[in-house]
């Protein structure tokens, strides 16, 4: 792996295993160890393919962001970050459940536990979604730049 190359991979991993850190956490924080072990145990295949995701969308980022700057001489990229946040978002918003609760919106936890595993696929489409939005500009801007 070139040494252009190797910073946005390493920025992916890390911006994976931040998500990570973020998410446990979060959960540990809200309703104690125990059941962000649980909870990762139940879901981890989505949980890991959402930071694995996220982690991608950085590299590519990362990556597209050396290009422009080694090519375009200091121009800067207008790359979004809406995708990787609503991954994000996606990926946690069923912990509203433990939170809810107390602001007393029983409809919106009973909605947000019901369809739990549909916002994990949501968040899995974004990322993709954020994948291929990136991977097609870098793409692009290597074909105008070569």
């Amino acid at each position: 792996m070139s040494n252009n190359r190797i910073k946005p991979f390493l920025n992916g991993v890390a911006a994976s295993a931040i998500l990570l850190g973020i998410y446990f956490t979060a959960l540990t924080l809200v309703s104690g160890w125990n059941f962000a072990q649980s909870q990762f145990a139940a879901f981890w295949y989505f949980i890991v393919s959402l930071a694995v995701g996220f982690g991608i969308q950085i590299g590519l980022y990362s990556r597209l962001k050396q290009l422009v700057e080694r090519n375009s001489a200091g121009k800067t990229v207008a790359v979004t970050g809406t995708t990787s946040a609503l991954s994000m978002i996606s990926c946690c918003t069923h912990y509203l459940v433990n939170i809810l609760p107390v602001l007393g919106t029983i409809g919106v936890v009973t909605f947000v536990a019901q369809y739990q595993t549909q916002f994990f696929w949501i968040g899995l489409a974004f990322n993709l979604g954020g994948i291929a939005f990136i991977g097609n500009k870098i793409i692009r801007f290597k074909k105008r730049h070569e």
